[in-house]
């Protein structure tokens, strides 16, 4: 063994790049409140003024930064470097090369009722998603009197056999459209009590604790009685097993409503417009409400004066905090235009036609697109939406898994469920149609699926296996 120097790079997450890569993250909304106290922080950011801005963005002679795909907040500073000193889209992998982006067009003013200014309600949250679900009218009427009679905190007050026996609607029906609104987000919604809450959102989740699971689904009451030392014997695992398993509970949000509760506004802001301009789409951000910043010139000019070791470094390190945000600010703009750009470009089927021609999109295919991360994407369509002419979505609405076509491009999933929900929708009502008979009927369309995958899909859906819709089919008849 020798021992000698040996140079090696790391990556140091300062607090400037935490802070860069916080902003891919943030809603239009929370963008604007953090500006906003930036701006109260560190007193070399000012706003600058509405016509001081507008003859930046005109490109005059004395402009320094080269402005992004559209209006972002100005820097009036020529010490401003042209690029962070690394990408933060994909800072991981170094720096992607420069792609052109289709030039965007003017943003007209916008109808006021399109900005969505007012507090969204759980209840409203939970049908708009009721209606972009591929389901039938009958467990639509389900769904929705199911949404009526969940409360604030997301938990379902009514029993199903009341609301059964009382709109005439087959329990049956109801029992699949809980399964619906159950899938829905916030994950844990529609639950009858504590227990079920957090095992929906246990189960949500892409490795589900085993040991968790079995503490809420089999030992509940020794769970709320805290006998740690019970559960352990009774699981077979050590209590250090049990404590970790805890802890992933104690994670959990046992009232999905909290964030619609009513004493919270919250506000869904689209961060995003899709607007059909002729035979193309034109994707504009946006920026209403999002302060343009510059340096503050009194501050500046301390740098060069003498007044003392100790403000000289205060102002300079409030300097370059000032930059870097306004760097930063910008690099986020950029990026989330073109995540969306290709998104749509991917999409355009979708938006010309409707949720049947969605195509399945991974992060991965957008990420290769723009030349970026997958995490990188991920992080700048978290908490995003996007309004289209098809409706206002999430950004993460768009990426679904695929099935394989014989023939043409892959369906994606949610088209898949849709064609699996019409053909129980159309089954002959003497013979229920197994998941068998539902995978090859669909591989005649041309799909590639397997049948445990019709199962999941089917599930997913709520509908119940082939033998239980005979028995309902009997029952009715």
């Amino acid at each position: 063994m020798s021992i000698g120097p040996r140079a090696e790079q790391r990556l140091v997450m300062t607090p400037m790049l935490q802070l860069a890569i916080r902003l891919l993250q943030l809603s239009t909304l929370e963008l604007q409140e953090l500006l906003q106290q930036e701006l109260t922080e560190n007193p070399l950011l000012e706003e600058a003024p509405p016509e001081e801005a507008s003859a930046d963005e005109a490109g005059g002679e004395d402009a320094v930064l080269e402005p992004p795909p559209a209006e972002v907040p100005v820097v009036d500073t020529a010490e401003a470097p042209a690029e962070l000193p690394f990408d933060i889209t994909d800072m991981m992998f170094g720096p992607p090369e420069e792609r052109s982006l289709v030039q965007q067009e003017e943003h007209e003013e916008t109808r006021f009722e399109n900005f969505l200014r007012t507090p969204t309600s759980l209840s409203d949250y939970l049908s708009e998603q009721l209606r972009l679900s591929p389901t039938g009218e009958t467990e639509l009427r389900a769904g929705h009197e199911i949404i009526g009679n969940i409360d604030d905190d997301g938990y379902l007050r009514a029993n199903l056999e009341d609301m059964a026996e009382r709109t005439g609607i087959e329990l049956a029906v109801f029992e699949r459209a809980l399964t619906f609104v159950q899938g829905f987000d916030p994950v844990g919604v529609a639950a009858r009590n504590l227990r079920e809450c957090l095992l929906i959102q246990l189960r949500a989740q892409d490795a589900p604790d085993p040991v968790a699971i079995e503490i809420l689904q089999e030992h509940f009451d020794a769970f709320q009685r805290q006998k740690y030392a019970d559960l352990a014997r009774a699981i077979k695992v050590d209590q250090e097993r049990v404590r970790e398993a805890l802890d992933e509970i104690a994670r959990l949000e046992p009232r999905p409503g909290r964030p619609f509760a009513p004493e919270e506004t919250r506000y869904v802001t689209p961060d995003v417009y899709v607007q059909k301009v002729e035979d193309d789409y034109v994707v504009i951000l946006n920026e209403d409400g999002i302060p343009r910043l510059r340096i503050n010139q009194y501050y500046r000019s301390v740098i060069g004066r003498d007044h003392g070791d100790e403000a000289r470094r205060y102002v300079e390190d409030r300097f370059r905090s000032a930059l870097w945000l306004i760097k930063s600010v910008q690099q986020r703009q950029k990026t989330l235009y073109k995540v969306t750009y290709s998104i749509v470009q991917f999409q355009r089927a979708f938006l010309d036609r409707g949720l049947s021609y969605l195509r399945p999109l991974s992060l991965r295919h957008v990420a290769e697109d723009i030349q970026m991360h997958e995490s990188t994407v991920s992080r700048v369509t978290n908490s995003k939406y996007v309004e289209t002419p098809q409706g206002v979505f999430p950004l993460k609405f768009f990426f679904h898994s695929g099935i394989a076509k014989s023939h043409g491009d892959d369906v994606s999933s949610l088209s898949v469920k849709k064609m699996i929900k019409d053909l129980v929708d159309q089954e002959d009502h003497q013979k229920a149609l197994s998941d068998q008979d539902i995978t090859r009927l669909l591989k005649q369309d041309g799909l590639t699926i397997a049948r445990r995958t019709v199962a999941k899909y089917r599930e997913e859906l709520g509908i119940l296996p082939s033998h239980q819709r005979r028995l309902a089919l009997w029952k009715r008849g």
